[in-house]
């Protein structure tokens, strides 16, 4: 986690903040959704407006003259149909801010969010049928990973619903989605890592669901890691790979036998700083050609 931050020069990440987020939504962030982004052929700025309130729940200390920095990272792509879609956080130098979903319907010409932000959450691989039914899969990241959650889509990514994996009331579960993979749009399988908890129980759960995700029954426990039974994945066409002279993550296609660059955007984000607690997304940066 937080790669991103290793792309800046001099970058360095400190110890955690000693309060860390104060009372984080569990469900979806108060956040506007921005409006598409522009590829002009070089590094693209992700518009984030951060402000008091981010400040106060993420428990940051940013004075005025010394903002706190904030990092974009894109953890995984996968291409639905004629739509690509990027999953990833934002986040400071010791906490974790909120999700982010990116999709592209021409190639990487131009961006928009997909979801609203998830606050103190991040997200991390997509599986998909076609072009059809998809699953993305997140969880809370602080004070440690919890609430494991999937979004859901049965459009192909246009629309996408959150669903959380084992509960829907107000406690929050500790646990990390390892894997998960559906057969068809109904039945999938999933392992949950929920931790070391008192008197050492299982450590390791299988769960299955019939409805496509919107809930899960747990099959199998386990101390030791289950295997999950899959046909091998294809060869990917699509990456997402670090630039360190760009300071961006740069996406590129499989074409023939040649990766080619369709997209870039800057890991370096408006910093947090007091007295702005709505400001305006901010227009797209453009550069060099990634």
């Amino acid at each position: 986690m937080w790669v991103a931050v290793f792309l800046l020069a001099g970058a360095a990440i400190p110890a955690p903040a000693k309060d860390g987020p104060q009372n984080p939504d569990r469900q979806s962030a108060a956040v506007s959704t921005p409006a598409a982004l522009a590829n002009r052929g070089g590094p693209m700025l992700l518009p984030f407006q951060c402000g008091d309130e981010d400040i106060r729940w993420a428990g940051m200390s940013c004075p005025e003259d010394a903002p706190c920095p904030v990092f974009l990272e894109i953890s995984t792509v996968e291409a639905l149909g004629n739509r690509v879609l990027l999953a990833g956080n934002i986040h400071g130098e010791s906490v974790t801010l909120y999700t982010v979903l990116l999709a592209s319907d021409d190639n990487g010409l131009s961006w928009r969010e997909a979801h609203e932000r998830i606050r103190v959450a991040g997200l991390d691989h997509i599986e998909h049928l076609g072009a059809g039914a998809a699953w993305i899969a997140g969880q809370v990241l602080f004070p440690l990973t919890q609430d494991p959650f999937l979004l859901i889509s049965t459009d192909g990514g246009v629309s996408w619903r959150q669903r959380e994996v084992l509960s829907e009331d107000n406690e929050s579960r500790f646990g990390s989605i390892q894997q998960f993979y559906f057969t068809t749009g109904e039945h999938g399988t999933l392992i949950l890592e929920r931790g070391v908890g008192e008197g050492g129980g299982a450590r390791f759960a299988l769960y299955e669901s019939t409805n496509g995700g919107e809930t899960w029954a747990i099959r199998q426990e386990s101390r030791r890691p289950i295997v999950m039974k899959r046909p091998a994945a294809p060869a990917p066409d699509w990456r997402v790979r670090p630039n360190a002279a760009m300071k961006s993550f740069v996406v590129e296609h499989l074409v023939g036998a040649r990766w080619t660059a369709v997209a870039a955007f800057l890991v370096a984000l408006d910093s947090c700083k007091p007295g702005e607690p709505g400001r305006p997304p901010a227009a797209p940066e453009t550069g060099e050609k990634p």
